[in-house]
């Protein structure tokens, strides 16, 4: 997660730093606090996960997000969607993004208030991000060749010059640290690959059918937390299916519910709602496709 968070430091400038060093901080707090004087067991905090789980959560949200609504979120991963299931390896749900989507109903104005990308010292300043310049224009009727002049070009959208939460910002450097991870072998290919070939698939597929009201579906694969979601979260390991097959599955069930959220939704963005909704099914999946045994009847 090294490059990208950089590159949100970069874009927002110490904004960006804050929302993590608060997330982090938070994570670990609570996580600390909940296990020695909640659950009376020895706290886990050196584990590393309560980190990533901070980590994860800053990239989720925008840049100029109060100190306090932060704190608010960190607590509900780590308290809601972590230890009210008995910790680390007993959680259903991906922790941060139940952090996330626990922000995004609460505090929707804030959650949607974007800051402008490179505009690091202008304060209160905020623009919309690709995806919700898309949903408002094609609601108002607008054509797609008039929406496209108003989005980045390709080259920004996927080295990252847009706007957006602090981890979604640049799919190039989301695509780096996927790559790292596949080659120390912490994921596997099957998740990321048939999650963002899904929704491009399907983008696809009604941008052929009606070009003038559904974009090319390299904006749907390069903008909004897609990559972000598809790399770091769905592939997390306790809430994803065990064996290739049902990874193969679980990211496509992801990629649909996205696309469907984002092309009839209210909302412009799905992922998170997509990822939570398969945790729920990884039971189901890993029980579907549940390795044969040999050596009995």
């Amino acid at each position: 997660m090294i490059p990208a968070l950089l590159w949100s430091v970069f874009i927002f400038g110490a904004d960006a730093l804050r929302v993590t060093l608060i997330a982090v901080a938070a994570c670990l707090a609570f996580e600390y606090l909940i296990q020695k004087y909640l659950m009376k067991i020895n706290p886990s905090v050196t584990d590393g996960s309560a980190l990533i789980t901070g980590i994860l959560l800053a990239f989720n949200v925008p840049a100029n997000l109060p100190w306090w609504i932060i704190i608010i979120g960190a607590l509900a991963a780590v308290g809601i969607g972590k230890l009210s299931f008995g910790g680390l390896g007993s959680n259903i749900f991906n922790p941060a993004l139940v952090g996330r989507v626990f922000l995004l109903i609460s505090f929707p104005v804030q959650m949607t208030s974007w800051p402008v990308a490179g505009e690091t010292e202008v304060d209160g300043l905020t623009t919309a991000t690709p995806l919700g310049i898309i949903k408002e224009g094609i609601s108002s009727g607008a054509p797609v060749s008039r929406l496209t002049n108003e989005l980045p070009s390709s080259a920004d959208m996927f080295f990252g010059s847009m706007s957006g939460s602090l981890g979604e910002i640049s799919a190039f450097l989301l695509i780096l640290g996927g790559v790292y991870m596949l080659y120390k072998k912490v994921i596997t290919w099957h998740i990321p690959v048939s999650v963002i070939g899904t929704v491009a698939a399907v983008a696809a597929l009604f941008w052929v059918i009606d070009p003038q009201s559904y974009v090319n579906p390299l904006y749907h694969v390069l903008t909004g937390g897609l990559m972000l979601g598809a790399i770091f979260m769905a592939t997390d390991m306790v809430t994803s299916p065990m064996t290739p097959k049902g990874q193969l599955i679980f990211g496509a069930g992801i990629g649909i519910i996205t696309i469907s959220i984002r092309l009839f939704g209210a909302y412009p963005e799905g992922i998170s709602f997509a990822i939570l909704i398969m945790n729920a099914f990884t039971p189901l999946i890993n029980n579907y496709v549940k390795p044969k045994r040999f050596g009995g009847k």
